[in-house]
C-alpha cells in the first residue's frame, strides 16, 4: 500500500492511498478457499469444485468483497501509520476509473482532533446552592400530582360545558365532505382546555350540553403525524352524549389507598424522594454550568469544523421545531435568523468543552465501565419496538461511532462528578425559585441539542429569543432540566429513536383515535 498525503492544512487532512492489484487479488485467493468447502456444482463432489471454476461463477461477488475489505484495511492502516484521531468518520472515495484487475486508487479525507494539552484541574471553586425539600414542597407536589389524576363527576343536564368541564362525544370526520380512515369514534373523553386535540377542537365545545350535536371546523397542524391530513381543513360532526364536572380531590389517606398506598405519609415519603430528585438536579445543572463556564473560559483552541456543524445541525433542528409551534411561526423563524451567528458559537463552545472533558477523562483514568455500556445499550433499546430492540442491540455492538454516540453524555457526567471530587465548594442554602432564577440568569434559556454526543448544560440561548417564547417557557424549561438533570443520560442520547419513535407510537394508536385526537407526535 503506497501513501501520499495530499493536504494537511489545520485540522483538515486528505492522503492518496494505492491499494495494488496484487493485494486485491490475494484476498480473492483466501476468499476462495475460504468458501470451497460449502460451493457445490454439478459433477464435483462437495468441496472438490476447481478455484477456476469458483472464481468464474463467483469472480464478481468475490472482487468487490475483497476489493471492500482492501480500503478498509488500509483505511485502518493509515489511522495507525500517521497517528491520526479523526474528528468523524473519514470519507473514502474510490477512483471512478477502477476497473477490476488494476490498482485501486483510493482518497480519505478527514478532520483530526487537535491537541489537547491537559489543563490543570486545580485551583476550581464551586458553590453549590442547596434547596431543603420541606413539607410545603412535598405537599405542593402532592397537589400537582392530585390535580394530574383528577376525577370527573356526572353534571346536570342543563349545564353548559366550560374550560376544565368533560365532555364524553361521538364524532364523525370529514375533509371535503369526504370520511377519512380513523376520524370516527364513540364516547371519547375530552376535557376543555387539555390541548390534547387539533388546535380549534376543544374550544368549540364550550357551551354545549349534554344531548347538543354539532358540527366543529378545524384545520389539521401541517406537523401532523398523517401525510394525507396535513394542513387539510375538516370537520367533525359531533353528538354530545355526557357532560361532566371536575370533582373535588381530597388529599387524605384515603386519596392515598385510591393510588395502591397505605397512608397519606406514605405517599409523602415517596413524593419527598421525587422533591429532593428534582432539587438535586437544579443543584447539579447549577454547579455543572459553573464548572464548564471556569473551564471554557481558560481553554481556546481549533475544533473540528464537521463537529461543530454537526453540532449546530442539532441545535438548529430543535429550535426550528420550537419556533414551528409559535403562536406567529414566520415571525419566531425570523428572530431565529438573526441569532444565527450566536448559535453557531454555542455549537463551537459546545464541541470545544466536549473535546476538552474527553481530555481531562483520559488522563486522569474516567472509564465508563462494560456493566454501565450494557445498561446504556439495554435502556436505549427500550425506546423500540420489542421486535427491533435486539437488531439495535446488535448494531450498537458492531457500529463503534454509533457505540461512542451512546456513551458520551454518561463518560462526560463522569468527568464532571471527577471534577466535583477535586474541586473546593462551599454550600449555599437558598429557595427554589432563587436556583431557578440563578439558573436562568446565566444566559436567560438554555438549548437542548438532541443526541449531540456533547454535555447539554453549558450553553443558553441568546437573550434576544427570550421575547419569542410563551410566558411559561422560562419555568418549565428549567423544570425539564431538572428532569433531564435527574435521569439516567442515555436519556438525553439515541440519535436513531428520535426517528422511529413517532412513527411506531402512530402505527400502534387504534385509528378511531387518530383523526381529531392527538397534535403532531414530534410535538412530544
Amino acid at each position: 500500500m503506497k501513501t501520499v498525503e495530499t493536504l494537511n492544512e489545520g485540522l483538515k487532512r486528505e492522503y492518496r492511498v494505492t491499494i495494488t492489484a496484487k493485494d486485491i487479488d490475494a484476498r480473492v485467493d483466501e476468499e476462495v478457499k475460504s468458501i470451497a468447502p460449502t460451493v457445490r456444482m454439478p459433477g464435483f463432489r462437495p468441496g472438490k469444485v476447481p478455484a477456476n471454476l469458483i472464481r468464474k461463477m463467483h469472480g464478481a461477488a468475490l472482487s468487490a468483497d475483497a476489493l471492500n475489505k482492501a480500503i478498509e484495511d488500509g483505511v485502518r492502516n493509515l489511522m495507525t501509520k500517521e497517528k491520526l484521531r479523526p474528528a468523524l468518520q473519514p470519507a473514502v472515495t474510490l477512483d471512478e476509473g477502477y476497473e477490476t484487475g488494476k490498482d485501486a486508487e483510493i482518497t480519505v479525507a478527514l478532520e483530526v482532533l487537535p491537541e489537547i494539552t491537559a489543563p490543570s484541574i486545580d485551583g476550581l471553586k464551586l458553590e453549590r446552592l442547596t434547596v431543603p425539600a420541606d413539607d410545603a414542597a412535598v405537599m405542593a407536589k402532592i397537589e400537582e400530582f392530585a390535580a394530574q389524576m383528577k376525577r370527573f363527576e356526572e353534571a346536570p343536564k342543563t349545564k353548559k360545558a366550560a374550560q376544565g368541564d368533560q365532555v364524553i362525544i361521538d364524532f364523525a370526520g370529514s375533509v371535503d365532505g369526504v370520511a377519512f380512515d380513523g376520524g370516527t369514534g364513540e364516547d371519547m373523553a375530552v376535557e376543555i382546555g387539555s390541548g390534547q386535540l387539533i388546535p380549534g377542537f376543544e374550544d368549540q365545545l364550550v357551551g354545549v350540553k349534554t344531548g347538543d350535536e354539532k358540527v366543529l371546523k378545524v384545520t389539521f397542524p401541517d406537523d401532523y403525524p398523517v401525510e394525507n391530513l396535513k394542513g387539510q381543513p375538516a370537520e367533525f360532526a359531533i353528538t354530545v352524549k355526557e357532560l361532566k364536572v371536575p370533582a373535588a380531590s381530597k388529599i387524605d389517606d384515603e386519596f392515598a389507598k385510591s393510588l395502591g398506598l397505605e397512608s397519606l405519609d406514605k405517599l409523602k415519603e415517596i413524593m419527598k424522594d421525587q422533591v429532593e430528585q428534582e432539587l438535586n438536579g437544579l443543584t447539579r445543572t447549577y454547579m455543572k454550568r459553573k464548572l464548564l463556564d471556569q473551564l471554557a473560559a481558560s481553554h481556546d483552541f481549533d475544533v473540528p469544523p464537521t463537529m461543530v456543524e454537526a453540532e449546530f445541525g442539532q441545535i438548529w433542528q430543535q429550535l426550528e421545531h420550537e419556533a414551528s409551534h409559535e403562536e406567529d411561526v414566520e415571525a419566531a423563524k425570523a428572530e431565529l435568523e438573526k441569532d444565527r451567528d450566536e448559535y453557531r458559537s454555542i455549537a463551537v463552545r459546545r464541541v470545544r468543552l466536549g473535546l476538552l472533558l474527553s481530555e481531562i477523562g483520559q488522563a486522569h483514568g474516567v472509564q465508563v465501565s462494560q456493566q454501565e455500556m450494557q445498561r446504556l445499550v439495554a435502556q436505549a433499546a427500550q425506546q423500540y419496538r420489542p421486535e427491533d430492540r435486539q437488531r439495535f442491540m446488535e448494531y450498537v455492538q458492531q457500529d463503534a461511532l454509533a457505540a461512542a454516540q451512546l456513551r458520551a453524555p454518561l463518560y462526560e457526567d463522569k468527568v464532571v462528578d471527577f471534577l466535583f471530587d477535586k474541586a473546593e465548594i462551599s454550600d449555599r442554602e437558598v429557595t427554589r425559585e432563587e436556583i431557578e432564577a440563578a439558573i436562568e440568569a446565566d444566559d436567560d434559556g438554555h438549548v437542548h441539542g438532541p443526541g449531540c454526543g456533547h454535555d447539554h448544560d453549558h450553553d443558553h440561548k441568546p437573550a434576544k429569543k427570550a421575547a419569542a417564547k410563551k410566558p411559561a417557557a422560562k419555568k418549565d424549561a428549567v423544570k425539564e432540566e431538572a428532569k433531564e438533570e435527574a435521569a439516567e443520560a442515555p436519556a438525553k442520547k439515541a440519535p436513531a429513536k428520535k426517528a422511529a419513535a413517532p412513527k411506531a407510537e402512530a402505527e400502534e394508536k387504534p385509528a378511531a383515535k387518530k383523526a381529531p385526537a392527538k397534535k403532531a407526535a414530534a410535538k412530544k
